[in-house]
């Protein structure tokens, strides 16, 4: 069973969204996105100062099985990106909600981050 941690929220595609106080967020890809990808091997991510838009693509994850497609689940700005994953992609697959953070994000609207699954809806979807 993959490890879905109350405090987030997820998008469909599985990723997940920490929403911060101050109109930011952290996102990256869940356990269970990661366990079905397998080993990870490389992580593309958009350049700081780029805006996504929700449900559109912002980067790519390659591994050993497939390479995956990763899409915002709010609309935003790239505040920041851990560059650390471009020497260390496999912490993707160690620390999905911790190290393995992709980007964050100055949210458009942060009242958005609630039309996302909570972790209950989101464990019956990734059931």
């Amino acid at each position: 069973m993959s490890t879905i941690p109350a405090d987030l929220r997820y998008a469909k595609s599985h990723e997940w969204l920490k929403l911060e106080s101050d109109g930011t967020a952290t996102i990256g890809i869940t356990d269970f996105a990661q366990d079905s990808l397998g080993d990870i091997t490389y992580v593309q991510m958009p350049k700081v100062g780029a805006t996504l838009k929700a449900g559109e693509t912002f980067g790519v994850v390659e591994s050993v099985k497939a390479a995956s497609d990763l899409y915002a689940p709010v609309s935003g700005t790239v505040l920041a990106v851990n560059s650390a994953l471009d020497s260390a992609p496999e912490t993707v697959n160690r620390a999905p909600y911790s190290d393995g953070w992709m980007l964050k994000l100055k949210l458009a609207d942060p009242a958005a981050a609630a039309s996302l699954l909570d972790s209950g809806a989101y464990a019956k979807l990734a059931g």
